[in-house]
């Protein structure tokens, strides 16, 4: 049996937290006891305090020293402080105990006045950092103060929402890799990729490179809405939603969103119609406005034609159509003919004749709408904004819906698709479009693009596992990987409108809420934890948290990591690069781990800072 240093008694106890009577007043850090060097009972140290056959361990929170033989009001102060006169005191809180060689994590054993404390053993350490190695782990680092091996279960951290945090430079996207490179090549890196999927939406382009390492399993979708680039795929039926595409377009509630909802409802309706005749079916809505008379708004007629040869530039098939004018005495329409006017009486709806409507060329900007539509080249995306011009038309030609309202959203429709258009490719389905690890890299589109893309690409993999595990148990996975999290999960956005925010949050709350019954499992990397959704930070389950410094920063994170002690969280501004403190449940006690750099360059994230006097030189 392996003897222990004796350190000390139990000499108070309030709650969780002992007084321990130290016996000598060594400040080592470090011990060597029969060849093993322990860790000093220092700030944060772990301790056992030995109760029968129990072993209570506990951390050191507190430490000072008294005066044993004199007070305050003593007036012989020559012995204050001497070596004989003083003694050191410090504070333990309750971690756990160890019962039969295993660590767990129980209120059943409190420290009692009399236990002796010892220094914990390597052995006690071993049992405290161990994790059930028979169904997996990844080694991530070693503790800070013990330098012992840290292992992470990959049952209870992985099949769970994590959250990385730290300051630029304190090595999160180093942490983030690691995590990831060492799970892609653990013993289970054969199958891993035939029963979980992840995306990692890539604000920086810090993965587009040789990261994780893994081969052709690893698609990089590098967008741009700068030049030409790769496109995601959507699947029509989600982009189309006329939910979606409010939020989308920040759509007002009371005009503007009604109006999308009839007008896409109609789209759907008629994209899948293999009969579909366009150019009939918008021309439908000239006709009717010619044989309105003053029903109609007199703008219409031009908001039609300008509609009109935005999609189909032939000049020549509007030379009759351009010369439409309106007779207010008789409130109609008509043309100037070499054989006089040719009125469209009113009342007479559809019944301009053929051999009128031949003489407007109807016939032919007829037969130009529906090749546009029916072309090969032409989009989902170009489909629907066409569709919904000649929408807005017809809704507004009879005053059902003032113009000037929808006016600013068609402004936006045409930002937004001409965006998207770049960046999307709108398919029936996307089962065979991605690969086991995709990266969505963003570095290149504009704001627009990254508020939305990550936002639809979330909720659409999210809604597929969703509905192919409901009823059917998990046989597959799906991790969704955001660094930079708070460019999407910011719970302060106004910029967008409310629309937009309630609808992002409530989807990524929904995500994190349910996500893990579903076995859709979500990281979030990020710098600035106080500007994400609390809601969304109180639902993480395991945390590797870095060096922060700013107060709102550590208030967020104090208020929503129940786990950490308070000694454990005011270390947080004083780790160094590259350490971290991981919590949650997939560790049974807070463990401060230094995590190594990974050493080859080209597989770290492209965030390395840059070395001025290598980029400068020397001159000579």
């Amino acid at each position: 049996m392996q003897l222990t240093k004796r350190i000390g008694v139990i000499v108070g106890v309030d709650g969780p937290v002992a007084s321990v009577g130290v016996y000598n007043m060594s400040n080592a850090s470090e011990i060597i006891w029969f060849g093993d060097i322990l860790t000093g009972p220092k700030i944060g140290a772990l301790l056992t305090i030995n109760q029968n056959d129990v072993k209570i361990i506990a951390s050191v929170i507190t430490e000072k020293v008294i005066d044993q033989q004199n007070t305050i009001r003593s007036t012989e102060f020559d012995n204050r402080y001497k070596k004989d006169s003083i003694n050191r005191v410090i504070q333990l809180k309750t971690r756990g105990v160890i019962i039969d060689n295993t660590f767990q994590v129980t209120s059943s054993y409190v420290p009692m006045i009399g236990n002796e404390v010892t220094l914990t053993t390597k052995k006690e350490l071993g049992e405290i950092y161990s994790v059930d190695k028979t169904t997996g782990s990844i080694n991530i680092g070693q503790s800070i103060l013990e330098n012992q091996p840290v292992e992470l279960n990959i049952n209870t951290f992985f099949a769970s929402h994590i959250g990385i945090f730290g300051n630029t430079g304190s090595g999160k996207s180093n942490t983030l890799q690691r995590l990831y490179f060492d799970l892609f090549h653990s013993k289970y890196k054969n199958r891993i990729f035939q029963k979980s999927q992840f995306f990692i939406i890539d604000f920086n382009g810090e993965y587009t490179g040789k990261q994780f390492d893994i081969g052709d399993k690893k698609k990089v979708f590098t967008l741009s809405t700068r030049s030409a680039g790769d496109k995601v795929f959507i699947t029509k039926d989600y982009l189309f939603d006329a939910d979606i595409l409010s939020t989308l377009f920040s759509a007002t509630a009371a005009t503007q969103a009604p109006f999308l909802k009839k007008a896409v409802s109609l789209f759907n309706e008629k994209y899948d119609d293999m009969n579909f005749e366009f150019g009939r079916f918008v021309c439908g809505t000239l006709k009717k406005i010619l044989t309105s008379g003053s029903s109609a708004n007199q703008d219409s007629i031009q908001d039609w034609i300008q509609s009109c040869k935005k999609y189909v530039q032939d000049g020549s098939i509007y030379s009759e159509i351009d010369k439409i004018q309106f007779n207010s005495t008789y409130e109609n329409y008509y043309i100037d003919t070499t054989n006089g006017k040719m009125y469209f009486n009113a009342g007479s709806e559809g019944a301009i004749s053929d051999s009128d409507w031949i003489g407007l060329k109807g016939e032919e900007i007829e037969k130009a709408l529906s090749n546009y539509w029916k072309s090969s080249n032409r989009t989902p995306i170009e489909k629907l904004a066409v569709f919904l011009d000649f929408q807005k038309v017809h809704r507004t030609a009879w005053g059902k819906i003032n113009r000037d309202y929808l006016n600013p959203l068609f402004h936006r429709i045409d930002s937004v698709f001409t965006s998207l258009t770049k960046v999307i490719e709108v398919v029936d389905d996307v089962e065979d479009k991605y690969d086991p690890v995709n990266v969505f890299s963003l570095v290149h589109t504009n704001q627009e693009i990254k508020r939305v893309i990550p936002m639809m690409l979330s909720k659409m993999f999210y809604d597929f596992q969703k509905e192919n595990t409901t009823g059917h148990g998990i046989t597959k996975t799906k991790h969704l990987i955001i660094d930079e999290a708070h460019n999407i999960l910011n719970n302060q956005e106004t910029n967008f409108g409310d629309t937009w925010q309630d609808y992002r949050l409530r989807t990524f709350e929904e995500i994190i809420k349910e996500g893990r019954k579903f076995g859709f499992f979500l990281t979030i990397s990020s710098q600035r934890p106080a500007d994400i959704s609390p809601t969304i930070l109180s639902q993480v389950h395991n945390y590797v948290v870095h060096r922060l410094v700013n107060d709102r920063d550590l208030r967020m994170l104090e208020n929503t990591m129940p786990t950490l002690d308070r000694s454990s969280f005011q270390m947080i501004p004083s780790l160094g690069k590259g350490e971290a403190v991981i919590t949650g449940s997939a560790m049974q006690i807070p463990v401060f781990v230094k995590i190594p750099k990974i050493k080859d360059k080209e597989v770290r994230p492209a965030s390395d800072d840059v070395v001025l006097t290598d980029l400068w030189g020397i001159d000579e």
